[in-house]
């Protein structure tokens, strides 16, 4: 049986997420959640999950750096861009993520369809730098 979203994306029940211009429909794809995951706005609350959905390359280091900084050291960035078959205008690519990623002390460790729309490439802060 294939694995649910919310699993592939790595949600468990001590999740604190930060979405950032999440599709309408982004709780629907992830649903259910497990018990005690919980969304905040709140960067100071150190989430250990942010989830940020681009389709403008000028925004990716800039949103980057500032979620790099934020996450708990262990925590994840996805980071997602709509696919060639989407049909969005969009520069985006997994090779844009990695190359505003990797100077920041991330690194890509994983892909995952998100929906017919969007695709997305989770990043974590290196390990020696945690």
């Amino acid at each position: 049986m294939p694995r649910a979203l919310w699993q592939k994306l790595g949600y468990t029940p001590t999740t604190v997420a930060v979405l950032d211009e999440a599709p309408d429909h982004y709780l629907e794809l992830v649903a259910p959640l497990p018990e005690g995951v919980t969304f905040t706005e709140d960067l100071d609350a150190s989430p250990t999950f942010v989830h940020l959905f681009l389709t403008d390359r000028a925004e990716l280091a800039s949103a980057l750096a500032i979620y790099a900084n934020a996450i708990a050291r262990d925590g994840m960035i996805w980071i997602s861009w709509p696919k060639g078959t989407a049909r969005m205008a969009t520069d985006m690519s997994g090779d844009a993520v990695r190359a505003a990623a990797l100077p920041l002390g991330l690194v890509d460790v994983k892909v995952c369809s998100v929906d017919a729309t969007w695709t997305a490439l989770k990043l974590m802060i290196r390990k020696e730098l945690r």
